[in-house]
């Protein structure tokens, strides 16, 4: 949502500017919220070419890939396009106003966006990842994998994109030791967890016959149905309308090179901030 809230900024922040300058400023302004884009290209459809003067586009499309949102994180694709853009240019410019506060009318717009197994693994290996799958391990697994004096730390993460929608992760536990030496000999305990994915109406995840073992031992079917309950309650897409964002994903599609998502997002205006007076 952040890169359609620039996109308006950029677009009807200008005043008398022709279609090449709008894109090109446009482009300069989304191509500043990446840590780093290998291509982008942004078009702005304002036939006739007055609308935009009043706050109005008949489209916004932006493509781009190699798209680095944080340093360790890379998106293979992205594209969005929006439906007619109408907003309140002045009420844009206003400070202390959240930018959909000046939309006339509610914004909508398809995106795709693309995922490869191998980004995804390269991301898996900085520290910064690696300490929120910690955190996610900690948050899901504590109680079961922290017993008594033992903890346990994420080692050689990985994940394998299969067919049919379907995905593994693997990873290694290893006890923490109070010395480097200890850590060093400390023995691995490998895991692995499997499943399908999908989404039930378009919002809210689904695991479909998920697996998981522990050094090789399967973990029995119904100590993972608490894991997918909350997997379920934590990856909901309902949970954006109470800020004013309906979000749907229309098509998730896995194979062994790439993850592919299709979603609509429609944003409701909302409402004006009072003014504070010095």
């Amino acid at each position: 949502m952040e890169i359609i809230t620039y996109l308006l900024s950029a677009v009807f922040g200008l005043l008398s500017t022709a279609g090449f300058f709008v894109e090109s400023i446009a482009k300069n302004t989304i191509r500043s919220q990446f840590d780093r884009v290998e291509q982008l290209q942004v078009r702005v459809d304002n036939i006739p070419s007055y609308q935009l003067v009043q706050g109005k586009v008949e489209r916004v499309r932006i493509a781009g890939r190699g798209l680095w949102l944080i340093p360790e994180a890379r998106i293979a694709a992205l594209e969005l396009e929006t439906d007619p853009v109408d907003v309140n240019i002045q009420r844009l410019r206003q400070r202390g106003q959240l930018p959909t506060a000046a939309l006339r009318q509610p914004l909508q717009a398809g995106l795709r966006l693309v995922l490869t197994e191998a980004d995804i693994n390269q991301a898996l290996q900085t520290p910064r990842i690696k300490a929120l799958l910690q955190n996610l391990v900690t948050r899901y697994a504590g109680a079961f994998l922290n017993q008594g004096s033992q903890r346990y730390t994420f080692v050689n993460p990985r994940v394998e994109f299969l067919e049919n929608n379907r995905l593994r992760f693997q990873v290694e536990l290893q006890q923490e030791g109070e010395t480097q030496t200890d850590a060093a000999n400390a023995r691995k305990l490998p895991i692995r967890l499997e499943s399908g994915i999908a989404f039930v109406s378009g919002r809210r995840l689904q695991l479909i016959e998920p697996s998981a073992s522990i050094d090789d031992n399967e973990i029995p079917s119904f100590l993972l149905g608490p894991l997918s309950q909350s997997l379920t309650e934590q990856f909901d897409l309902a949970q954006l309308e109470q800020s004013g964002i309906t979000a749907r994903l229309l098509q998730l599609k896995i194979n062994p090179e790439q993850l592919e998502i299709a979603a609509f997002v429609r944003v409701l205006p909302s409402p004006s901030l009072p003014k504070v007076n010095n």
